[in-house]
């Protein structure tokens, strides 16, 4: 049923995998848009001991097999979701069960939210290879909002990667072939840097034709989990009805400030960023 009320609380539903060591995929999903004030849903795809960046002999669940079941108890309650976060999935048939969930739970006021994680730095992650792009442009094709970096971007659309610093130029028409590919109305472009000072997001929104690159201090070094820091942060901004645009600069501005300050302390970057040191600033931008 759809929320009236409005002091009736927002629900999305964040699919995604749990690591439960290193802050990234659910671990980070579950606490930023929670603190957006938004009830935050889980449907876990795989339980992994920590995530694969820079650890080594991690375990690994995958939860295929229980995804279906759940979402048959889920429809059984008539459950509604303001909004579906989808992100990393391991495999083409979780991709067409996250398909099939789409149909299934998506209403006129449900705002679809993939973030197609492949790969990134113009490779893709090892356990894809040529054949899952495709596969994931189609799951796009179903979205409200995508969140792709340039590395997926990319290997969506059968081109080859290219190193940054890119021209407005470039980065438009990446935008209008994305557009085209996977008729996806509203787009966030992530690892965009224009020089090496800035980095951050390009946004577009194909029904207003509105282009803008929200840019943010460019600190040095890989920072683990830091896209799922982003994707969450812009989630929890746009199911508050914040503009596109705004909600991406909350999340860029929230990310810049959780590696600056991971960066500051000297941690182990393998855990992932301290994004709760700076969740205060992130619901004051998000709930006023």
């Amino acid at each position: 049923m759809t929320n009236t009320n409005e002091f009736q609380q927002k629900r999305v539903l964040a699919v995604h995998d749990i690591s439960c060591v290193g802050k990234c995929s659910l671990t980070v999903a579950l606490p930023i848009i929670s603190a957006a004030g938004v009830e935050c849903s889980v449907l876990p795809t795989a339980v992994l001991s920590t995530h694969t960046g820079g650890f080594r002999d991690f375990t690994f669940r995958d939860l295929t097999e229980d995804i279906r079941p759940i979402i048959v108890h889920w429809k059984s309650l008539g459950i509604h979701f303001d909004a579906i976060y989808t992100g990393y999935l391991g495999s083409f048939e979780q991709i067409d069960i996250v398909s099939a969930l789409f149909d299934e739970f998506a209403s006129e006021d449900t705002t679809i939210i993939v973030d197609p994680v492949m790969g990134d730095n113009g490779t893709l992650y090892a356990a894809f290879d040529d054949t899952f792009p495709p596969e994931m442009k189609k799951l796009c094709g179903k979205a409200d909002v995508i969140l792709p970096n340039l590395t997926e971007a990319t290997a969506m659309l059968g081109e080859k990667y290219k190193d940054g610093p890119y021209t407005k130029n470039y980065i438009e028409k990446i935008f209008r072939r994305l557009e085209e590919a996977t008729n996806t109305k509203k787009i966030v472009l992530t690892g965009v840097n224009l020089d090496n000072e800035k980095m951050g997001a390009a946004t577009y929104d194909a029904e207003t034709g509105n282009i803008d690159y929200i840019l943010g201090e460019n600190i040095p070094g890989r920072y683990h989990g830091t896209g799922d820091v982003f994707g969450s942060a812009v989630v929890g901004a746009l199911v508050n009805g914040m503009s596109l645009a705004d909600s991406v600069r909350a999340a860029v501005d929230f990310t810049v400030e959780s590696i600056r300050w991971t960066a500051k302390a000297g941690t182990d970057i393998r855990y992932g960023v301290n994004f709760e040191a700076n969740l205060a600033g992130y619901i004051k931008n998000v709930q006023g």
